[in-house]
């Protein structure tokens, strides 16, 4: 691999491009016209403007992105997350070009991608998934048939799903008979796909998804664990590990399972299975895999010493897989900064930053591609920055991301830095009890 397109924005291109520097890569950046200047183009070795600002009409440009991965002689895309990084076709079309996509294969993007038969493919693993409807319901009246049978609450989810788009929480019948053709009218708007499912609604949970890699000879590995529970809309905004919800037999099952899901499909890559932990019966299922690098990434990095996008690239290239339950040393968490007000329902606070002065000292990370003056467009995620902090233990990571918040400095854009701030107070944070539904309960 001499020569890698970063097919991304943001603090991920700015990520990739370091690691790829790391490894003696030459890397191409793209942007719209509206991130002309950013980071990621000033850091890589080249930059390509790809088109106007809506992200159609640039980042999501199959035919523009690989005729610039041509034309500037790459060898392999990186697509990051978001944008085309779970997008089968895109993944089989670089492929096609003769170029190396870093990331899983094409099919495994597929199965992963259709939440019904991935439920099937990592059953039949004897990985344990939520009691659902045996594929989408073709109408609200199978729909109503299986919650009869389940049981009252159930979900609602998209085929095609992710980031909580299309999903929604029904708790009799006449509250399915609402919500369905609303879910498939959002699920049908977002991901051109109106296909929904039923599961039965789990009240009392915690999100907790397995790291895995796995490599193009058949070797799989895990990383360990990371609890994503602290969630807004099912958007994730704060991430720890080791998880404070789970015991040493939970964890090596949990892990275990993580690792028959990957084989399954025949995956290669970083990926994550994620799973919801049921406090009431203390059992977890498997609920999809994210067939990507996660945004929450760094928080296993910080744990084990292993740079993941790097290993990205190396599997890309066709290295062997050489790691597996590498040690994890300490306890770290991830905030997502985000240009939100979080004040006023999280509304997106778009500007241009007058300060950002990030916090550092030991333990202390920031993943970034924010910087004073720097424009937060309208057009794409409000992500500025993620701040990871590790400790020995837990409670020396909380008072480590209390000092390392209280340094944070973003003006000219409302930020989520508050939030946090005040997440740290809160009993149920501070001693590791949130679920789920903690944070909507209480915003």
């Amino acid at each position: 691999m001499r020569r890698l397109l970063v097919a991304n924005r943001g603090e991920i291109a700015v990520r990739i491009i370091r690691a790829a520097r790391d490894l003696g890569i030459e890397t191409v950046a793209v942007y719209s016209a509206a991130d002309r200047g950013a980071r990621h183009t000033t850091l890589a070795d080249r930059a390509v403007c790809i088109g106007p600002p809506p992200a159609p009409a640039s980042y999501l440009r199959h035919d523009l992105l690989l005729q610039v991965a041509e034309a500037t002689g790459c060898d392999a895309v990186h697509p990051g997350y978001g944008f085309l990084s779970e997008d089968a076709s895109f993944a089989a079309g670089v492929a096609d070009h003769g170029l190396t996509f870093v990331g899983p294969p094409a099919r495994a993007i597929e199965q992963m991608g259709d939440k019904a038969i991935a439920r099937k493919v990592v059953a039949g693993a004897d990985v344990p998934v939520v009691p659902g409807s045996d594929g989408v319901v073709a109408d609200v009246g199978e729909a109503l048939r299986f919650a009869a049978d389940a049981g009252y609450p159930v979900l609602l989810k998209a085929r095609s799903g992710g980031g909580g788009r299309g999903m929604r929480v029904a708790k009799d019948a006449a509250e399915l008979e609402r919500s369905f053709p609303l879910s498939r009218q959002e699920a049908g708007a977002t991901f051109g796909d109106d296909g929904v499912y039923v599961e039965r609604y789990l009240p009392r949970v915690r999100h907790v998804e397995v790291q895995v890699l796995a490599d193009h000879h058949g070797r799989v590995g895990q990383l360990g664990e990371r609890d994503c529970s602290l969630q807004r809309r099912h958007q994730k905004l704060l991430e720890e590990a080791p998880s404070p919800a789970l015991d040493d037999r939970q964890r090596e099952e949990l892990c275990a399972a993580a690792v028959r899901a990957a084989r399954a499909v025949g995956y290669a890559s970083a990926g994550t299975v994620e799973f919801l932990l049921d406090l009431d019966s203390a059992r977890f299922f498997f609920i999809e895999m994210n067939t990507r690098i996660q945004v929450e990434h760094p928080v296993t990095e910080m744990l084990t010493g292993v740079d993941l996008v790097a290993w990205q690239l190396r599997i890309a290239a066709g290295e062997p897989l050489t790691l597996d339950r590498v040690p994890a040393r300490g306890h770290a968490i991830e905030f997502r900064i985000n240009a939100e007000d979080w004040t006023q329902g999280f509304r997106p606070s778009p500007g241009t930053l007058s300060a950002f002065q990030p916090p550092a000292g030991p333990g202390v990370r920031v993943d970034t591609h924010s910087f004073a003056g720097a424009t937060v467009p309208p057009h794409y995620d409000s992500l500025l920055a993620k701040l990871i902090v590790h400790g020995a233990d837990r409670d020396e990571a909380l008072r480590r991301s209390r000092r390392a918040l209280d340094e944070f400095h973003v003006a000219g854009v409302a930020s989520t830095v508050g939030l946090h701030r005040w997440l740290l107070e809160q009993s149920e944070v501070a001693d590791g009890t949130y679920t789920t539904s903690y944070l909507t309960e209480r915003t």
